[in-house]
Formats: C-alpha cells, sequence, structure tokens
C-alpha cells in the first residue's frame, strides 16, 4: 500500500508571543513556532486551521501544497 500525500501548510509567524494570553502561546507552541519569523510547515487538517484561527494575528498563512 502506498500513503497518499497529505496536504501541507506553512505558516510564518509575523507577531511577538509578548502581551499574549497563555492559551495563544500553547497554540503557537502546538504549531512549531514561537520566535518571528520562524516558519512551520505541517498538515493541514482541522485542528491545525483551529489553531491557526485563534492566533491569525500573529501568524500568515505562506503555502498550501498538495
Amino acid at each position: 500500500m502506498t500513503k497518499a500525500k497529505e496536504k501541507t501548510v506553512t505558516v510564518v509567524q509575523t507577531g511577538s508571543m509578548i502581551g499574549c494570553i497563555e492559551s495563544q502561546r500553547q497554540c503557537l507552541k502546538a504549531l512549531g513556532l514561537g520566535k518571528m519569523n520562524r516558519k512551520s510547515t505541517i498538515v493541514d487538517n482541522n485542528c491545525v486551521r483551529g489553531l491557526i484561527r485563534k492566533v491569525s494575528h500573529l501568524v500568515r498563512i505562506e503555502g498550501e501544497n498538495e
């Protein structure tokens, strides 16, 4: 069996964690971010989209790959 190629999304942190509430800090860590201008490529699913939505003012989506 071959594994189907999963969709991925690249997220870039554009805002600082200074002044954020704890749940937003945890979301950034879950996305693999933590410092300004860091990039993280992760599998695109509903859970990840929810994390991105919660910290949408601190991140930008750079590219969506199939």
